[in-house]
């Protein structure tokens, strides 16, 4: 059966795309299959797509009829600022078009989905949220790495690493105290910061560890390692953004799931 065999089989209904309202939508972490069959009926009906670096521009193919509005939004490189792209949003609907506000990973997984959509509402900008498989989720599945294993793990922590070092920073010796876990988003800048912090807070150095860049895609790589060989394994082997940097004990699974 072929896979738009197995679309008309389903009993999909969109819903409908009004014009002047904005869909703040997940693309997931890259990889084609990541996209759910919602955003694609959004990419097909929208007007405008307003999109992030972490979208594969291959995916706006799917929006043949739309504008496509680049805004950038990766850390360390040029990007529209948020302000201007809280305006593109309000003003394209306003005028009335449909708005799909396309974001790698969730919206509401630190893709400020959450901050867009008050933005919207206090314009009194019809909005709704259309979910993506969060890169975090994505990545693990696609290294091989369960996010929960009965034995292991009873929680799973989702962190940011963007403040590392700074005074809005997270407890990460709060974090290494949990036993859990630790999944880190934009975090590879501050890698080294972090690894102290958690050594800090008493995690062990030979806790296992990974990174998964460009998880989900053609060009995807992935380190395993131990906490205390993060760093300079990370350098050694060339691994930067972006990625997803895991902590803890989900980690050593992927040899014996291998």
């Amino acid at each position: 059966m072929s896979l738009l065999e197995a679309l008309d089989r389903l009993p999909f209904e969109p819903v409908p795309f009004e014009p002047g309202h904005v869909w703040l939508a997940g693309a997931g972490p890259g990889g084609f299959g990541c996209l759910t069959l919602g955003v694609l009926a959004a990419l097909d009906a929208a007007g405008v797509v307003i999109y992030d670096a972490l979208v594969d521009p291959e995916i706006l193919k799917a929006a043949p009829r739309a504008r496509h509005i680049f805004v950038g939004k990766r850390a360390g490189q040029p990007s529209t600022a948020q302000d201007e792209i809280n305006r593109l949003m309000v003003a394209e609907a306003e005028a009335g078009h449909r708005v799909l506000r396309l974001k790698g990973g969730d919206p509401n997984m630190f893709g400020r989905g959450g901050e867009e959509a008050l933005v919207l509402a206090l314009a009194g900008i019809p909005f709704r949220f259309l979910p993506g498989i969060t890169s975090a989720v994505g990545a693990l599945a696609d290294a091989g790495i369960p996010a929960t294993m009965r034995g292991v793990n009873k929680a799973v922590i989702f962190a940011t690493g963007h403040a590392a070092g700074t005074p809005d920073d997270l407890d990460w010796a709060a974090l290494a105290k949990t036993g859990q876990p630790i999944v880190i988003y934009m975090g590879m800048h501050k890698l080294a910061l972090i690894v102290d912090a958690l050594s800090s807070g008493g995690m062990a150095g030979d806790t296992a560890a990974a990174l998964i860049m460009n998880a989900t895609k053609p060009d995807e790589r992935i380190l395993t390692t131990t906490l205390s060989s993060l760093v300079s394994q990370a350098e050694e082997q060339g691994f930067g953004s972006p990625s997803i940097i895991v902590i803890g004990g989900i980690v050593a699974l992927r040899e014996a799931l291998s």
